[in-house]
This record gives structure tokens, sequence and C-alpha cells, in this order.
């Protein structure tokens, strides 16, 4: 017997795992991960760099090609005639959430720890640094670099989360699924697979991906606290011993904040590092160069469009290995991230869209995030470029070790008035994003291990949430930010095979919705005309024809009816006479 909607084995006696084919699997590689990296740093690290560079040299133009194809494949669903289709069972359903509530939201999944450890970094580093056979004028290093910033942090991000994040949306709200990965792919493989080992596997793979997506997010975050602490004169030297007591101490914030509750604890700090945010971008803005940024942010997004075919299905061939380790460092880490992390960032969009039109949701998912990003890089990155431009490396950098990423941010800010309020905020900013990520990745993952279930036990919540800092752990011990971007990449290969599944099972599923759509739509034309020429032929035997045949018609009904009346008459007389004899 299983449950109608997952699939797993109903919930009986005292078990505690609700899916355990996918809970245990899960949970004994992400395990097996930890250990072989917390007891063999080194070999892991030499065993990650290795991978990286084979994964890179062998499968970099298959991720360039298929994120590019993830772009094209989201604006067809959204532009085509699939665009109309409601994610709802009611066609007539409003949307759960009010365009502005909605607006919020996709602003608020388009933050994270990300967008602060890079927003000065990454476009500083491509200027300082440029990518292999870019070169000329510091103006022309500088529009590359806000270019390829783009392109890391736009559409091509948000087309991967808009493909898990409507396949999961048309499962759940228009066929009434529960929220797992694996009922995405149902309209493909059916519903006999997706409830068998196959679903099984989906699922697993869709947590393990997830995991180590939400791991690098949360190595990058404490790697930017430590910097913010060492800045701020609170700590000194950053050592893995001071990193590994953040994400503990971390980690441990994050889980009170499960045990809390969702209403008590993460939507309370979500909306606190919003406000911050939004404050700490304006005041960034405000005392910066502003109306350079405001002219940077015009023109870095005209150079972006103008080529943004090139840079998507660039792969490095003419640049040889360092070109190719450029990309394993940059595009193909950013398109592996994304893709682990899809799963996460997919779920929830895909909640908070309930009522929306496939066209509604491609819009707003492709085109507020993006916009969010565009502006934070421009004001940070802006200015961070613009300072080095003007005083050699502007004291953002040490010459002699090139741009530490970590340290960016706070050398930046230091140079603006009020700059150490700066730094405390943007360090809170990130330790709170580092307890949000880690909070609704524990949740999300929790969905997906215990077979869609919206509410899994705090328990469960709790285990992951542990790992989650573990696999943090590990990969820090195991080789810091390189070996966060190789685990990255890796777990992206069987999620992105799994993403392909998706975009298929989508289309075949809006294209059957939509010629069920198109035949209703036939026959109400059908009947609309039946009924048009009904009234038509009704009015022209009223009006034109009734003065010419209706008075025939009495003349005939009134000579029948006589002729009638009278052949009652004689046989009534007639019988009355044989009566009487």
């Amino acid at each position: 017997m299983t449950t109608p909607r997952t699939g797993t084995p109903p919930e009986t006696g005292r078990r505690r795992v609700e899916a355990p084919r996918v809970f245990y699997p899960a949970l004994a590689l992400i395990v097996l991960a930890v250990v072989l990296a917390i007891v063999f740093p080194d070999g892991t690290a030499s065993v990650l760099t290795t991978l990286q560079s084979g994964v890179v040299a062998g499968f970099g133009p298959y991720l360039v090609v298929l994120v590019f194809a993830f772009v094209l494949f989201t604006l067809a669903m959204g532009l085509s005639r699939f665009g109309d289709i409601k994610l709802a069972r009611d066609d007539d359903e409003e949307p759960e959430f009010g365009l502005r509530s909605w607006f919020a939201m996709l602003f608020a999944a388009g933050m994270g720890i990300g967008l602060v450890f890079y927003g000065a970094a990454e476009p500083l580093t491509h200027f300082v640094d440029p990518k292999p056979g870019v070169d000329g004028s510091k103006a022309t290093l500088a529009t590359a670099a806000m270019s390829q910033t783009f392109l890391h942090w736009g559409f091509h991000a948000w087309a991967i989360y808009a493909v898990v994040g409507l396949s999961v949306a048309y499962a759940i709200h228009r066929k009434g699924r529960s929220v797992s990965i694996r009922w995405a792919l149902e309209p493909l493989l059916g519903e006999r697979r997706v409830r068998g080992a196959l679903g099984d596997v989906i699922d697993v793979v869709a947590v393990v991906g997830t995991l180590f997506g939400v791991a690098t997010s949360l190595g990058l975050g404490v790697q930017q606290i430590s910097a913010g602490l060492s800045t701020l004169g609170v700590v000194g030297e950053v050592t893995s011993s001071l990193l590994i007591v953040l994400i503990v101490v971390i980690t441990l914030v994050a889980l009170m904040s499960v045990v809390s509750g969702v209403g008590r604890g993460i939507k309370w700090l979500s909306n606190i590092n919003l406000g911050m945010a939004g404050v700490f971008m304006v005041a960034v803005l405000v005392l910066g160069p502003t109306l350079f940024l405001l002219r940077d942010l015009v023109q870095s997004l005209g150079s972006y469009l103008q080529n943004v075919i090139a840079l998507s299905l660039n792969a490095s061939a003419y640049t040889g290995d360092e070109g190719l380790a450029w990309q394993g460092t940059w595009t193909i880490f950013y398109w592996g991230w994304w893709i682990s992390w899809a799963p996460f960032v997919g779920v929830f969009i895909a909640r908070i869209s309930r009522g929306r039109t496939v066209r509604e949701f491609v819009a707003g998912v492709m085109l507020v995030p993006t916009a969010v990003s565009f502006v934070w890089f421009t004001v940070l990155g802006g200015s961070a470029i613009r300072q080095a431009w003007e005083d050699m490396n502007g004291g953002l950098f040490d010459a002699a070790e090139g741009v530490v990423a970590e340290d960016v941010l706070f050398n930046f800010l230091r140079s603006l008035p009020a700059g150490g309020v700066l730094i405390v905020i943007a360090v809170a900013l990130v330790a709170i994003f580092f307890v949000t990520s880690s909070d609704s990745g524990s949740l999300v993952i929790s969905m997906l291990g215990s077979g869609g279930n919206p509410d899994p036990r705090t328990w469960v919540r709790v285990v992951w949430g542990l790992l989650q800092g573990a696999v943090a752990i590990a990969l820090l011990l195991a080789g810091g930010l390189a070996s966060l971007q190789t685990a990255a990449i890796l777990t992206a290969l069987p999620v992105s095979v799994v993403m392909i599944g998706m975009c298929v099972a989508t289309f075949r599923a809006l294209h059957a919705e939509h010629r069920v759509l198109v035949e209703a739509e036939r026959r109400q034309r059908r009947d609309e005309l039946a009924r048009r020429m009904d009234r038509h032929i009704t009015s022209r035997l009223e009006g034109d024809l009734a003065p010419h045949v209706v008075p025939h018609i009495d003349e005939r009904l009134e000579a029948a009816f006589a002729e009638r009346d009278d052949a009652t008459g004689e046989r009534a007389h007639g019988g009355t006479r044989r009566h009487r004899g």
C-alpha cells in the first residue's frame, strides 16, 4: 500500500522516517563524504582538484550549452502559446499572493550570501585579472568585467531556477502532487516509475545536490564573516579553527530557529535581513560615486545585452589550459553551483507562485531577481572598480597576492564615510543570510527527503541542518574555496540530468494541456456558431419570410381544421342514426 501522493509507504506505528528509501541513501552518501574529507583532508583535496580539472575539460562545454539551452527553454515557455496556462487546479483561481508580495519574495530569493561575498570581489577580479583572451584599455576591461559578472548572476542563473520551479509548480499546483522533485518528471516517466525506485533515485540526487549547494554558500559565508571580524579587530589571524568555530556557532543559531518554528524564527530574520540589505545598498550608492554608478549600470547593461550570446557560449577553446582553469574557477563553478542549488530555490519559488500563469511566472522569476542582482553588483562592483582605477589597487588588495574575495568588500567599505558602521552591517548581513540559508535549506531538504511532506518533523530538519554545517566544515578543511567550487560542480552533473528530464516533462505536460484547451475552445466556438446560426435563421423566419410564408400556412391550417371538423361532425351524425336504428 502506498500513499496517494508520494508513493512511499504510509507511516504506521512507531515509524519515524517518512521516506526511508530516500532518507537513508542520501544520509549515507553525505556522511561518507564528510568522513572522508575530515579523516583524509589532503587526499580529498587532491582528488577534488583532479576531478575539477577533468570535469571542466570533459563536461565544461556540456554545462555551457546546457545552461544556455535552459535560458532558451524558459523564454520559450513564457512567450509561447503555453504562457496562458495557469499554475492552479482551477483556471479561475486567483494568485495566492498579490503582485507586490510575490515580487518581494522573489527579491528575497535573489538575495543571499553569494551577493555579499562576490558583490565587490568578482567585478574587481575580472578587471584586475581579466579572463584569458580579454585585453584592451581600462574602460574596455571595466566594461567586460561588469558584463561577465552580469552573465554569472543574471538571466542564466534564474533560468536554471525557473526550470525546476516551473516543473514543480505545475506538479503541485496544477496536478495536486506533493512537493517533491520526482513528481515534476511524471509526464515523462509515468506514475508507476515515479513511485518506484527511479523516483527514489531522483529525490536522492535532489537532496544531495541541494545540501552541497547550500553548504557551498555556508562555506563562502563563514569565510567572509571571519574576514569582517578580522577587519573590525574582533579576531586576529583567520585560521581553520576559527572557521570551524564560526560554522558550529552559526549552525546552532540556525537550529534554534528551526526548533522555534518558521513563524517566530526564519520569517523574522528574513524581514530584518531584507531591510538591512536595502539600507546597505542605498547607503553605498549615496556615499559612493552616485552619478557614475547610474551611468555604469546603463552602460554595463547595454554591453551585456550586446554580447550575451557570445558570453554564454564561450568555452575557452583558444585560450589553452589557462582559459580552462579560469572557466573552472568562474563560469563552470557558477553553473554548477546554480544547478546544485536549483532544487532549493526552485521549490521555494514554486510554492509561492500558485495561481500565476506560466507567462507571469517566467517574467517574474527572470526579471525581478535579475534586476536586483544587476543593481547590487553595479553599486558594489562598480564602486570597487572605480576606486582601483583611480588609485592603482585603491587599497583594495595587495598587488603581490591579488584580489582576495573575502577581504575586498571590507577594504572598500573602509574608504567610505561611516565605513565602520557599514562593515558591521555587512558582517551582520552575511551572518543572518547564513542562518536563513541553513534554516530554509534544511526545510527544503527535509521536504524532499520526506516524500514531499510540507511540514517535516523537527528532528529531521535538525539532522539536515547539522549535516549542512558538517559538509561546509569538511570542504573547508579539504581545500577551502577550491573544494567548495569543485563540490558544487560535481554534484551538479547528476542534477543536470534530472533537469533535462524536467524540461522534456514540462513541455509534454504543457503541450498536452494546451491541446485540451484548444479542443475545448474549438467545441465552444462550434457551439457558439451553431447558436448564432440558429438565432439568425429564426430571426429570418420571423422577419423576412414570415409575411410570405405565415399567411399561406395559416390559410391551409384553417382549411385543414375545417375539413377535420366537418368529417368529425358527419361521423357523429352517422353514428347517432345507427344507434337509433
